[in-house]
């Protein structure tokens, strides 16, 4: 039996420009023209200054195969070509060398306000939809009132889409995708937009028509509970190249094992160079860098950095919730414990202990060098970085079974006494 979608060397390179001396601002022209004007005269005159160009490979030499009925997941960190490897899929964008062959009708959400046309109601634009995929209008309108109700967005049924909001937009491009019944739905981080309720609603409707109807879904997600609840199988893409496929907890054990790294690459990202983030460090109870973090043990972050001038500089970890919209759920800082934080030109590592009071899910990391904690001179964040697992054994119930909506669970203490009388 032939794979369902077969990706042979896949390749896609992108040419990059860079104006030589940097970003130019409208200030600091004017200044350069009033003080050296024959200088801005003549370099103008030469066409500008010289730009670099740069290839930069988003994939290199890629290679699966996926069976049809399959539910596979895409991780990795930002910029890792995940995205592109979809848009290449769905066929927004031509690979540079290798191909990729789909078997199948194809529906995708890659990006909020991809798909829809503005001007057009919700149920135009259903219509429109099925139309793009093969579909009859009566076969559109057998499904019409399924996709409606799993939507929620009956009152803006004849609203012109541009009006959603970004959380409406994805309710109902989601369940067009999930009900036009196509072999292959290709779905992106855009379920992050839609609130945790029907987050949970989308992960349960991908499982069934995977069980029921046979659909195979290759699914991208910062969200690696999302991922191993939902994904059989997995592949870790890092740096444009798989480092990791096959069973799902393995991959993402490996994806977590790494989460040391440096020179560190992520998308968000303020630097001034006076002080820089070199690595960051997730480790466990016994101090060894692991993807198994429980909730019952404390664990470490560890990041080793570099001040070029002296500065009494600190550093600050930022916890983070994405299924609670983002909520910051825990804040340190280097010096919180009034120890004296070293500071002048050099390497230094700084290491705070997370106790066990954080509840099992997927958290995000953000860690910043400041001087005042109102302007950073090195912050970087990775999303989902951390997973946190619950251990069945462990006494204090932390499965979120027990506590539904909880972030911290904190084994306080208590007592409970008999009032007499």
């Amino acid at each position: 039996m032939n794979p369902i979608i077969e990706v042979k060397n896949l390749s896609k390179r992108y040419n990059i420009t860079h104006q030589r001396g940097g970003y130019l601002t409208l200030r600091d022209l004017l200044a350069r023209t009033f003080l050296h004007p024959l200088h801005v005269l003549k370099n103008k005159m030469r066409g500008g200054d010289p730009a670099r160009k740069e290839e930069f490979w988003a994939l290199q030499d890629i290679s699966f195969n996926i069976m049809q009925g399959e539910i596979v997941g895409i991780i990795g960190a930002n910029g890792a070509g995940k995205s592109t490897l979809l848009k290449i899929l769905t066929g927004i964008t031509p690979p540079t060398e290798g191909e990729a062959i789909l078997r199948g009708r194809i529906a995708s959400l890659l990006e909020v306000g991809t798909g829809f046309h503005p001007e057009l109601t919700g149920r135009e634009n259903i219509f429109l939809n099925g139309a793009i995929l093969g579909m009859s209008r009566s076969e559109i309108s057998r499904k019409f009132d399924e996709i409606v109700e799993f939507a929620g967005i009956e009152k803006f049924l004849d609203t012109p889409v541009k009006r959603y909001s970004s959380g409406m937009y994805v309710r109902l491009a989601f369940s067009v995708a999930a009900h036009l019944e196509p072999d292959i739905l290709l779905v992106d981080e855009v379920l992050a937009v839609g609130d945790a309720e029907f987050q949970k609603k989308c992960l349960g409707k991908m499982e069934e028509v995977t069980k029921k109807e046979g659909r195979t879904i290759l699914f991208v997600s910062h969200n690696l509970s999302a991922v191993e609840n939902l994904c059989q199988k997995s592949i870790f893409l890092e740096k444009g190249k798989i480092k990791a496929a096959g069973p799902t907890k393995e991959v993402i054990a490996t994806y977590l094992s790494q989460s040391q790294r440096g020179p560190l690459t992520y998308a968000e990202r303020t630097d001034t160079h006076e002080a820089h983030i070199l690595k960051i460090s997730i480790k466990n109870e016994k101090g060894e860098v692991s993807g198994e973090i429980f909730t019952d043990k404390p664990f470490f972050i560890e990041i080793e950095y570099e001040l070029q001038e002296d500065l009494p500089t600190f550093a600050v970890v930022i916890l983070s919730n994405p299924s609670a919209s983002n909520t910051h759920v825990l804040s340190s800082l280097s010096n919180d414990n009034n120890q004296r934080v070293p500071h002048g030109p050099g390497n230094y590592r700084a290491t705070v202990k997370i106790e066990p009071i954080l509840n099992a899910g997927t958290y995000s990391l953000t860690i910043g060098i400041t001087t005042d904690c109102k302007y950073y001179l090195d912050k970087v964040t990775e999303h989902n970085i951390l997973t946190l697992k619950h251990r069945g054994e462990f006494a204090f119930p932390t499965a979120t079974s027990y506590r539904p909506g909880s972030i911290v669970a904190a084994p306080l203490e208590w007592h409970t006494e008999k009032i007499e009388g």
